[in-house]
């Protein structure tokens, strides 16, 4: 086989908002029937790995555990141990980026932090990003979890991560630090996590400014399935091919990657 494992997204990918993607499932049985290693890698931070994990058993009915879910969560508690700029923050973002964060011993700062993380919160305030803005222009470090302007749901392509940090932006004219894909802090996380070189992995997923740009921008080879964000008709006009596009999951084949 030309690939020990596999990165993969997770929604447009496996699953649609709360809709299965019966091939997602399959896909995913079929590399724990051949032991390949894999690792879910995802943009959201609204949930911890434990949830996610919870989530694939009862709604999709795919049996995984929590250490195969890597988000962009994990990665950013990550980079900010190893910026090692202090432990003061303040989070936009919902329970699951909040409680993470404060589990790895950041504590919760309005005035005077030393970073300002930005995620998806669905409760999104005028004053959150108040607080946000001031204490950027106050001089902390500015981190967006990650780049999407959107994201795939049973309803369509609602408001994204991406749009609130852009919010944040606007206000403070300060370029955000941002962790999740396409970026290199992520990608370069997730490889370590799999234990694999970038030459010996596939990075899967739906959306092409994301997903598969994580793999263009960080020399991972990348699958591109049509069912989420990225469609069918758009593939011709995408300025560098994914590696291979599918229209299903079902049309892998194990045997020749």
């Amino acid at each position: 086989m030309r690939y020990k494992g596999y990165l993969i997204d997770l929604d447009g990918t496996i699953y649609k908002g709360v809709e299965p993607i019966p091939a997602g499932k399959r896909f995913v049985e079929e590399l724990q029937k051949r032991e390949i290693p894999f690792l879910f890698v995802t943009n959201n931070t609204t949930k911890t790995p434990e949830v996610v994990a919870a989530r694939l058993k009862n709604e999709f009915d795919i049996h995984v555990s929590a250490d195969l879910v890597y988000t962009a969560t994990l990665a950013t508690i990550d980079y900010m141990k190893e910026l090692n700029r202090g432990k003061k923050v303040y989070v936009i973002g919902e329970r699951g980026l909040k409680e993470a964060i404060a589990e790895a011993g950041f504590i919760w700062d309005e005035e005077k932090p030393d970073y300002v993380v930005v995620g998806l919160d669905s409760e999104l305030t005028y004053d959150m990003v108040s607080i946000a803005t001031l204490a950027i222009q106050g001089g902390a470090s500015f981190i967006g979890t990650n780049p999407d302007l959107n994201i795939p749901t049973e309803r369509g392509l609602l408001p994204g991560a991406g749009s609130v940090v852009r919010f944040v932006q606007a206000a403070t004219q300060v370029e955000p630090i941002y962790i999740g894909k396409p970026k290199a802090i992520i990608m370069n996380k997730a490889l370590d996590v799999i234990g694999l070189h970038r030459s010996d992995v596939l990075m899967v997923g739906d959306n092409y400014l994301t997903d598969i740009q994580a793999g263009i921008k960080n020399d991972i080879d990348t699958l591109l399935v049509t069912t989420g964000f990225t469609s069918p008709e758009e593939v011709p006009n995408l300025p560098v091919a994914p590696t291979y596009t599918l229209a299903t999951l079902d049309d892998w084949n194990f045997e020749d990657a």
